[in-house]
């Protein structure tokens, strides 16, 4: 398990846009393979179950390392928080996909298979 805690930045909402809301925060050095992962963050003394994706965002040309985490069953405004997110299980390694509609399907069976765990 590694564990990041940072602040929770603005990014392109292009999760949103898919149904799936991230959590931003910059990971820059933190000693992490790239890919998805089961996760959990801890907002307030509470666990919420979460997937997380550390990496550079190939597929909508991202530049900089991020850690993006979709929190399940969450809604609230998380921007300027600092919060813990603990990657707990690498599902699957970042990858590029040709379309964007390609990485919804792909968010939607990750999210399945992670919610399921």
């Amino acid at each position: 398990m590694v564990t990041v805690e940072g602040e929770v930045i603005h990014g392109a909402k292009l999760g949103r846009q898919m149904g799936f809301p991230t959590a931003n925060m910059e990971v820059g050095g933190v000693d992490i393979e790239n890919g998805v992962y089961l996760s959990s963050v801890t907002i307030d003394g509470r666990v919420w179950r979460a997937m997380s994706n550390v990496g550079v965002r190939p597929s909508v040309d991202g530049r900089s390392r991020l850690l993006e985490t979709h929190i399940f069953d969450f809604q609230g405004d998380l921007y300027g928080r600092v919060l813990r997110v603990d990657l707990l299980r690498k599902v699957r390694d970042e990858k590029k996909f040709s379309s964007i509609e390609e990485l919804k399907n792909q968010l939607m069976q990750d999210f399945n298979q992670i919610r399921s765990m």
